[in-house]
């Protein structure tokens, strides 16, 4: 897939993670419905391998669908496997030049000028500005944009609605978001349900609606 014209169109990232499989599969798919076109898959979540295979399986082979926190060759040969068709990594780590031979693209994270370098030397694609609020926010992103402006970067980690929206006018290519955004729906099968789906859409409507609103002419 071309991850950077994906990024592009959509301009933000849903991160999933949860210690409840069934939980985590039902976030994804709602997230997906509510127009959340991409989706990563965090391994740190139980059974990830599994969310990711269940939910190739339920999108089809055409649905953008990435994992994350891709750290070895081995993490790249079993995401491949599973069926996820990016990658995205919290380092510069033996996991992007893996996922690159499998002609997986690759959203990198790096925190500093050197970083960044080596993220783009290592075969990434665009780079996850990553811890995005203790690195700086969108003043750090700023900063990196000066001897980076080409650079796609998405910043990642403590990113709620404001934080998105003030990311990605100051240049963010888009945002990738976790908690503020999935809250405890992949923690539990009961919060998965009713009221707690009820919640997820609500927050996927308040992130749609900021990066519809937000600069276009940038990239």
């Amino acid at each position: 897939m071309d991850l950077p014209a994906a990024l592009r169109a959509h301009r933000l990232v849903a991160i999933v993670r949860g210690d409840d499989p069934e939980a985590a599969l039902s976030t994804v798919l709602t997230l997906i419905e509510e127009g959340v076109a991409l989706v990563e898959v965090s391994l740190t979540g139980r059974d990830a391998l599994d969310v990711i295979a269940q939910a190739r399986a339920a999108l089809g082979p055409d649905a953008p669908l990435g994992a994350g926190t891709v750290l070895t060759t081995d993490d790249a040969h079993a995401v491949h496997r599973a069926g996820a068709d990016f990658v995205v990594t919290p380092a510069v780590c033996e996991g992007v030049g893996a996922a690159r031979g499998l002609q997986l693209p690759v959203l990198a994270g790096a925190m500093t000028p050197t970083e960044t370098v080596a993220a783009l030397r290592a075969g990434a694609c665009a780079v996850k500005l990553f811890p995005a609020a203790q690195a700086g926010g969108p003043a750090c992103l700023r900063a990196l944009r000066g001897p980076f402006p080409d650079v796609p970067f998405v910043p990642v980690g403590g990113v709620d609605a404001e934080a998105a929206r003030a990311y990605l006018n100051a240049g963010a290519l888009a945002v990738g978001v976790g908690s503020p955004l999935i809250g405890d729906a992949a923690d539990t099968a009961h919060a998965a349900g009713g009221s707690g789906l009820d919640g997820l859409r609500a927050r996927a409507r308040t992130f749609l609606d900021v990066v519809r609103a937000a600069p276009q002419d940038q990239w």
